[in-house]
């Protein structure tokens, strides 16, 4: 009864306090840092939604846009999925308070115009995904801001035009995957796209677009084939373009160049140059340099060097302990670790001529072999060894047939043992009486009872 009665207050106090907000909505399914409402037929994203959740997941449904301060309650949001809706628009602040987002899947919308208040805040994001859209045109500011983008995804839209210009290397470090192919882009800034960072330019996708065959933009192709690009290797039957903007004139022009043979290609441009890919191999401790070695000679050049962990490594961010990067853009690693192999890119930027150069070295940090080495050595003196002493036993054994001839050596007892008892005994070579028996080299002892024990006997 007494423990009935102290629960009352309890009860009542439960009742009094008010309801958490970390509550799951009904039609969402909740585990630990993740929030699943994906295909519950939602209009909009719900009001209370748990602040703890790192993915929330809400493709498939029926809303048509994102209001101011949706995810203001989700402070830890990482990955946003809003694929598969009739998004058409985003609100001023709809990312407000949600800045550690860095994955945002607004593919297969309604969109039908990126504004450049879209992602405002999302200095974070690393992945947007905005293809299969309506998409026709992107505004310029649309990118600023997104200092870690690492890929945009604008494919299967609509687009016109795209605000290259936009990016740099400085305003990008990272980027290195843009998708623009299957929209109906017919004429590039192919001035702005040569003036693009390198890395965007290896990942730069244009096929199934609308292009007009002209020299400036089979010239900028042609460079990019030349290096090896991966996106023109992989997709060359789909990069196309139309003689006099007839679609029923369409080439193959990286199959089929001969339509191009009166375009001088082989004139140095302003394009961003790729220097040799270069492989230095160094053992694990060692202090190894590399170069930022480019065509550019300017003397008033920046560097800035990508990790393999697509890291940016300047001169502010580095750990002069681990790591020196010098004015010419030498890259020293103090004691280079396993781990710190890769592929290591420097870009090499001449602002004042809006030229840029990258340099690309494969490094390989190698296991010292000093273990292996020493076993084998180990190994190799110990057989040495062992014959040395094979030898020195069989050629060099005491009691020859002169050891009696000449002054007997300080008599040293050999030690010999019985199969049937461990105890020793001893034999020398001293009279002439056992000459006849210089060549029996093992004693034997028989063991005489007596009582008071046994007693010790030499065979002769």
């Amino acid at each position: 009864m007494i423990a009935r009665i102290n629960h009352v207050p309890i009860l009542l106090l439960l009742c009094l306090l008010p309801a958490t907000k970390e509550t799951c909505p009904s039609m969402c399914l909740c585990t630990s840092d993740r929030v699943s409402c994906s295909a519950s037929g939602l209009a909009k994203i719900p009001k209370s939604l748990p602040s703890f959740a790192i993915t929330l997941d809400v493709s498939h449904n029926q809303m048509s846009w994102l209001g101011p301060g949706s995810l203001s309650s989700m402070s830890r949001l990482e990955n946003l999925w809003m694929a598969h809706n009739q998004i058409n628009s985003l609100a001023y602040g709809a990312f407000q308070n949600a800045s550690s987002i860095r994955y945002l899947d607004l593919s297969s919308n309604k969109l039908q115009k990126v504004q450049q208040h879209y992602f405002e805040g999302l200095w974070r994001l690393e992945e947007l995904i905005l293809f299969n859209n309506k998409i026709t045109v992107v505004e310029a500011g649309t990118l600023v801001g997104l200092s870690s983008l690492k890929k945009a995804y604008f494919g299967l839209n609509q687009i016109t035009r795209f605000p290259f210009f936009s990016i740099q290397d400085r305003s990008h470090p990272f980027l290195n995957m843009l998708d623009l192919s299957s929209n109906l882009m017919t004429h590039l800034p192919w001035q702005d796209v040569k003036a693009l960072p390198g890395l965007v330019q290896r990942g730069l996708y244009l096929h199934n677009n609308s292009l007009i065959c002209d020299c400036s933009m089979y010239t900028v192709f042609w460079h990019w084939d030349l290096r090896g690009y991966a996106q023109l290797r992989d997709f060359a039957d789909e990069y196309t373009c139309t003689i006099s903007g007839e679609p029923r004139a369409s080439i193959r022009f990286l199959r089929h160049n001969r339509f191009f043979n009166n375009c001088t290609v082989e004139k140095v441009m302003s394009l961003p140059v790729t220097v040799l890919l270069s492989k230095v191999l160094v053992s694990e401790g060692q202090r190894v340099r590399l170069d930022c070695q480019t065509p550019l000679s300017s003397d008033n050049l920046s560097f800035t060097w990508l990790s393999p962990s697509q890291v940016s490594i300047t001169q502010s961010n580095i750990d002069d302990t681990l790591m020196i990067l010098f004015a010419n853009g030498t890259l020293e690693i103090q004691a280079a670790k396993v781990n710190d192999s890769g592929l290591y890119v420097c870009t090499a930027v001449d602002i004042k001529a809006a030229l840029n150069a990258t340099r690309e070295i494969d490094v390989t940090v190698l296991l010292p072999e000093v273990e292996s080495f020493s076993t084998g050595y180990t190994t190799l003196l110990g057989c040495a060894l062992t014959m040395v002493l094979i030898l020195v036993y069989l050629y060099l054994t005491p009691c020859r047939c002169s050891c009696c001839k000449q002054p007997n050596p300080p008599v040293i007892p050999i030690a010999t043992y019985e199969a049937e008892n461990s105890m020793p005994v001893f034999s020398t070579c001293t009279t002439d009486r056992e000459k006849s028996h210089l060549n029996k080299h093992v004693a034997f002892r028989q063991p005489m009872l007596r009582e008071e024990g046994p007693e010790w006997k030499h065979e002769s």
